[in-house]
């Protein structure tokens, strides 16, 4: 089975996007979709292990080696986000796949779903939440508050998230073991977001992320009626999204897999193994190869 990884950029409405392939055309599709502050690339050790699917993870537009066009060039939203991977889908031939969200990954992807919903045969959700329970206050008040009052001293309080040190702690807050978690990942991502005009990027999604929650409802009823089989494998010290947006998921489908780790926000950094496992039989079951 093919489990070279290629590193591909495509251009979708003028835009110049990055993304990672693997498999070919004719075998079963997996869509994977990041979160922030991150990119495609905290996909890069799990995209091996699902070797016998085509793979496809793009980078979103202002992010990881995507283009970055400044806030006054185009209006940075979750809509424009999901229309733009979209675009991409359908330049790659993709019409049925599953979808592997985390964070930010999640409202793009639930926004594809509710466009097509015969599309997406199948959720694997790591720590993408899609349910009010799910959100942790304490992590999220800065960003409530700047939706509410964009005043100097509530963006000045959320561009804090954009520190150094603030980025690893969302990679190691809640890890056991910090060790395990490579620090190359929040360096990356604190120089893709420290260039000129990303902040201000940042700061659009931050308060457009308001749009998310009215989804769903769309979301849970897409569920319901279409069965869809959901995986959801959750770090429970995630300072964002707390374990019952996990165990929510299994009100609005019976084909709902909950695992709770012992782990925090990007859970993939020190529970790779176990959680590619998991993904495994989950799309055996849900979205085989044969």
């Amino acid at each position: 089975m093919d489990t070279v990884v290629h590193h591909r950029y495509a251009t979708v409405d003028g835009h110049r996007l990055f993304y990672r392939e693997t498999g070919s055309p004719d075998l079963p599709t997996i869509v994977l979709l990041h979160g922030f502050p991150t990119s495609s690339f905290m996909f890069r050790n799990l995209i091996p292990r699902l070797a016998g699917y085509r793979v496809i993870a793009p980078d979103h537009l202002g992010f990881g080696l995507s283009d970055a066009p400044p806030v006054t060039e185009f209006d940075y939203g979750f809509d424009a986000l999901a229309d733009l991977t979209a675009g991409l889908l359908g330049q790659l031939g993709v019409a049925r796949y599953a979808i592997g969200v985390q964070d930010y990954g999640a409202p793009i992807g639930w926004r594809l779903a509710l466009r097509d919903p015969g599309a997406v045969v199948a959720v694997i959700t790591q720590n993408g939440n899609g349910y009010d329970e799910g959100f942790v206050p304490s992590g999220w008040q800065a960003v409530w508050d700047y939706q509410r009052d964009q005043s100097p001293a509530n963006e000045a309080a959320l561009r804090t998230a954009f520190t150094l040190e603030s980025i690893r702690g969302q990679y190691v807050t809640g890890v056991e073991d910090e060790s395990v978690v490579s620090p190359d990942t929040w360096h990356l991502d604190h120089a893709f977001i420290s260039r000129p005009g990303n902040a201000e990027i940042q700061l659009r999604l931050f308060l457009d992320y308001a749009t998310n929650p009215p989804l769903y409802p769309a979301l849970h009823e897409w569920l319901r009626t279409r069965q869809v089989p959901v995986l959801a494998a959750w770090g429970v010290h995630d300072p964002f999204f707390g374990p019952d947006g996990a165990r929510a998921f299994a009100r609005d489908t019976p084909h709902a897999e909950v695992h709770l780790f012992d782990g925090g926000h990007f859970l993939l950094e020190s529970a790779g193994d176990e959680v590619a496992a998991l993904i495994r039989a989950f799309l055996a079951k849900y979205h085989p190869t044969a």
